[in-house]
């Protein structure tokens, strides 16, 4: 055992040392198993177990900027420690606080709470999507590439800058062969979009969301439904993009209409297609690239908004693969 290292938190009050290591020292133990270094508090004081000049210099790191977000009553969680630790080799202490910092609401969930871009690549996904008419947003489950679009979409509907919002995706992975299941078309499809329904009714509620798809204003629909069509006015979200083939791919840019925006979303790593099939989804990425009004983004696995456990298992089967 090396002799504790003391970093001073020169806190003013009793509350705001309470803030920064969480209910019963939560985040000081997160922050323990973090670096495998064992944490204790002093007066006004976090004593660390090593000498380690890096795990001594992030967990400083980490200390000062939770103590600006709570000198500025910004609210924060062990996802956003884990998030800031991740962050800490790849930005500066000034470009992780203007995340939290300045951050702007998106949109009021229906129960009232206020949602804002949880990680540095989703605040630019937002802006790219304020600025481009096609976006892709590519990468890992959990990143909130379709969430955050769906957000922005009703946004956009309420604002009046859309006349309609319409949702697609690949039904039964890419082949999109319904006949066989029983029902109509949409209790054909509805376990498939199931993920796009959660996210409006999460905003909308569920009244307001079923009379908007009951209207036409809100359409959800396998992308085999937008053969013949252009989409004006629209803001339109395609979700599990990587189970597109080329054609259904090509099929669906080939829609958009003017004052409309398609945002394309989806895991290239998770596709469903055949082995020998190209996703019409990496096709798009490579061969789209530095075209002006269209922005391709790329997620990675720190961006996952899910259990930090969700990292740990892609990271695992990365390795594995």
């Amino acid at each position: 055992m090396v002799d504790l290292i003391t970093l001073d938190l020169n806190l003013t009050s009793v509350s705001e040392m309470i803030q920064i290591l969480g209910t019963n020292d939560k985040y000081l133990k997160l922050l323990s198993n973090l670096y495998h270094v064992d944490l204790y508090t002093g007066t006004n004081q976090i004593m660390v177990d090593t000498d380690n000049k890096i795990v001594l210099e992030e967990l400083e790191r980490i200390f000062t900027l939770l103590k600006l977000f709570v000198k500025r009553n910004v609210f924060f969680n062990e996802r956003d420690i884990i998030y800031i630790h991740n962050l800490l080799k790849q930005e500066s202490n000034d470009e992780i606080a203007d995340l939290f910092i300045n951050r702007k609401e998106i949109i009021k969930t229906y129960a009232g709470k206020p949602i804002y871009a949880k990680t540095i690549n989703q605040k630019k996904y937002l802006d790219a999507i304020d600025k481009n008419t096609l976006v892709f947003g590519i990468g890992p489950a959990g990143t909130g590439k379709t969430y955050l679009a769906v957000l922005v979409g009703i946004k956009k509907l309420r604002e009046g800058s859309v006349k309609q919002i319409i949702l697609t995706r690949p039904a039964v992975e890419a082949g999109e062969n319904l006949g066989f299941l029983p029902g109509d078309l949409m209790e054909k499809v509805d376990p498939y979009i199931r993920p796009l329904y959660d996210a409006l009714y999460e905003i909308l509620g569920v009244k307001q969301t079923d009379e908007l798809i009951a209207k036409g204003t809100i359409e959800i629909a396998p992308i085999a439904y937008m053969r013949g069509r252009t989409l004006e006015n629209a803001y339109v979200i395609l979700d599990e993009a990587q189970n597109t083939t080329i054609n259904q791919m090509k099929l669906f840019l080939t829609r958009l209409g003017f004052n409309s925006k398609m945002i394309v979303t989806g895991d290239i790593t998770q596709s469903d297609l055949p082995k020998n099939a190209e996703s019409g989804l990496v096709k798009a990425s490579k061969i789209l690239t530095q075209i002006n009004d269209v922005s391709i983004l790329y997620f990675e696995n720190s961006d996952v908004v899910r259990h930090p456990l969700v990292q740990t298992i892609l990271k695992r089967f990365e390795e594995n693969a």
